[in-house]
């Protein structure tokens, strides 16, 4: 038996285009991407601060001369998230927008006048798609939980997959059609981490890859993660890694915080987790080879 993974959403791109553009960014995203579209660099870079999104677009059309203040402090403040540049047509203000654009900090740039650009588009999305942290955690669980009970591994599969993660205990007991003390009494049985600790450390993987764009404050990340206050996430950092939120940020990644999470919560627990069976109701099965 092979555990079936449904398609992940598609990543968010945010987009300031010109608006004869918007239908073709949607249309060349069908399946890769969905479009955020957006009238003003403020706006922009206020939602590139909440949304996390795989991209950003910028049509080489706009009149950047009043806008490049803005763009320039979005790139520089979010070097994570790609910038990229459209070029759908050509006249004499061209030459000066690119150089406005480079100027910015922003050194992609795709010509999509023609099909093969906008296929390109698409490529560079998935590709950087392929980087977020949630695929990143997603790819190296498949490797490390290889042959554990197919209910096993949708509990970690809830982990990290969704628009919306869960947060809490009864949050993932709802996702996963079980009794939160149910789960909670199977892992206590098993003698693991509780669930709760496991939630946890999986928001702290997406805190620490959000955090590596300067241009997001802790509030910031703390409201998208849906913490009570800053106040509460700092407690929350210092409670789970004894540091400081400072000190969180500048000594782990979301890389650094996902090989963290695999060494105290995956690795040492293999022979119990390849026992596991934490959700109610299930049929017992054999053990599943997972991806």
């Amino acid at each position: 038996m092979t555990v079936r993974h449904g398609p992940p959403p598609s990543p968010a791109v945010l987009t300031w285009v010109d608006p004869g553009e918007r239908l073709r960014v949607e249309a060349a995203g069908s399946g890769v991407y969905r479009a955020i579209h957006h009238d003003s660099v403020d706006a922009l870079r206020h939602n590139v601060r909440r949304a996390a999104p795989a991209a950003v677009f910028m049509s080489v059309g706009r009149q950047l001369t009043a806008q490049a203040p803005g763009v320039a402090r979005l790139v520089r403040e979010f070097p994570r998230v790609p910038v990229v540049a459209l070029l759908s047509q050509v006249d004499q203000t061209t030459p000066h927008a690119v150089l406005s654009l480079g100027n910015c900090g922003i050194r992609r740039l795709v010509d999509v006048r023609e099909a093969s650009g906008w296929h390109r588009l698409r490529d560079i999305v998935a590709r950087e798609a392929v980087s977020n942290v949630e695929r990143l955690a997603l790819a190296m669980l498949r490797e490390e939980l290889d042959g554990v009970p197919e209910d096993c591994w949708r509990f970690f599969e809830a982990l990290f997959q969704g628009k919306n993660p869960v947060s809490t205990v009864k949050g993932m007991a709802l996702a996963l059609n079980v009794l939160p003390s149910t789960l909670m009494s199977r892992f206590f049985r098993a003698q693991l981490p509780s669930p709760k600790r496991y939630l946890a450390w999986a928001r702290l993987v997406r805190v620490a890859r959000l955090l590596e764009n300067p241009g997001a404050s802790v509030g910031d990340i703390a409201n998208q993660l849906e913490y009570s206050s800053a106040q509460s996430f700092c407690r929350h950092v210092k409670t789970m890694l004894g540091v400081t939120a400072g000190e969180f940020r500048r000594t782990l990644d979301g890389q650094g915080m996902l090989t963290r999470f695999r060494d105290e919560l995956v690795r040492p627990h293999l022979r119990t987790l390849r026992a596991l069976r934490p959700l109610a109701g299930n049929p017992p099965g054999r053990p599943v080879r997972v991806g």
